[in-house]
């Protein structure tokens, strides 16, 4: 498959797109859902979100203790997808979809499954603004999607947690390492992007199994759901408290206010994982700075109550 050219977004169109949206708007959900406890949250998080029209949820792989391999972690986690919407009453069907069973191996050759199929099919069916796609794993299901549909440059948004901010000396994160050559595309295909990096922002997004019993255990069947597994994640809690990650990229389509940000020109991720600074040639993007915990937490909290 030959190397492909996306199409380039003027400056000023890129700007517009890379606005925080101001009213509801239609979304999608790539995730490594099993990889942990953080996906789980920005499931139900999105779904109770009432301005957010949740048009489906991918399965991402991955590989850590919790899977044998990506085809396993992505199978794990489209049961688990599977699992969070029958405890919160939606059926699946036309909802959920089975993602890459392997990492992509290059920025030329895509790994085509259901997800990627149905990804192309909504950024193309006909709406006022651009189909946001929000990725909280590795990101080979969207990077499939540009290369076999390099059109969808203009008609999605791609919110992304993963890697470091690009001033950090190290950049081995878990979503953005085990997925170079797609985290390289995704940050060279001109398409609009918006970067929520761990490192000193969503690092920030930390709770505590009180925190979760006082909030969560006890909000109908899904509330006690995410206490049980949050719960069941260390089995020592003592002083201790764990990043909820992946709710940040859901609260930037609620409030973008709580996680402040920068619109910056696109640095060159390398295949060592390093940066090289965005010059004047490269396509902008949106680099998120900061966090508001207390105001993510207090609106997910909120969510749980009114849906128990």
């Amino acid at each position: 498959m030959p190397k492909l050219t996306f199409p380039r977004l003027s400056d000023e169109l890129m700007r517009q797109r890379l606005e925080p949206p101001s009213g509801p708007v239609q979304m999608v959900l790539d995730t490594d859902t099993y990889n942990e406890i953080d996906d789980q949250f920005a499931v139900v998080y999105s779904l109770l979100s009432k301005n957010l029209d949740v048009l489906a949820f991918y399965a991402a792989p991955y590989f850590n203790s919790r899977s044998s391999g990506p085809a396993d972690g992505m199978e794990k986690s489209y049961e688990e997808i599977l699992r969070l919407l029958g405890k919160m009453g939606r059926d699946p069907q036309g909802l959920a979809f089975r993602g890459a069973d392997r990492y992509l191996p290059d920025g030329e050759h895509p790994v085509e499954s259901e997800a990627v199929a149905d990804l192309i099919a909504k950024a193309k069916a006909p709406r006022k603004g651009p189909l946001y796609v929000l990725a909280v794993g590795a990101i080979t299901n969207v990077a499939s999607a540009l290369l076999l549909a390099p059109e969808l440059v203009e008609r999605i948004v791609v919110v992304w947690l993963g890697g470091n901010p690009t001033y950090w000396p190290v950049n081995n994160e878990f979503n953005l390492r085990q997925d170079v050559p797609a985290s390289q595309l995704i940050f060279s295909s001109g398409v609009p992007f918006v970067h929520i990096p761990c490192k000193n922002v969503t690092e920030h997004l930390r709770t505590t199994l009180p925190e979760m019993a006082t909030y969560v255990k006890g909000k109908g069947a899904i509330g006690d759901y995410l206490y049980e597994i949050y719960k069941g994640y260390f089995t020592d809690h003592y002083a201790r408290s764990k990043v909820i990650w992946d709710i940040s990229t859901v609260a930037w389509l609620n409030n973008a206010a709580w996680l402040p940000s920068e619109v910056v020109r696109a640095p060159i991720l390398h295949a060592d994982k390093s940066w090289t600074p965005g010059g004047p040639e490269r396509h902008l993007m949106r680099a998120v700075t900061d966090v508001n915990r207390d105001k993510v937490f207090g609106d997910l909290f909120e969510k749980l109550a009114e849906q128990a």
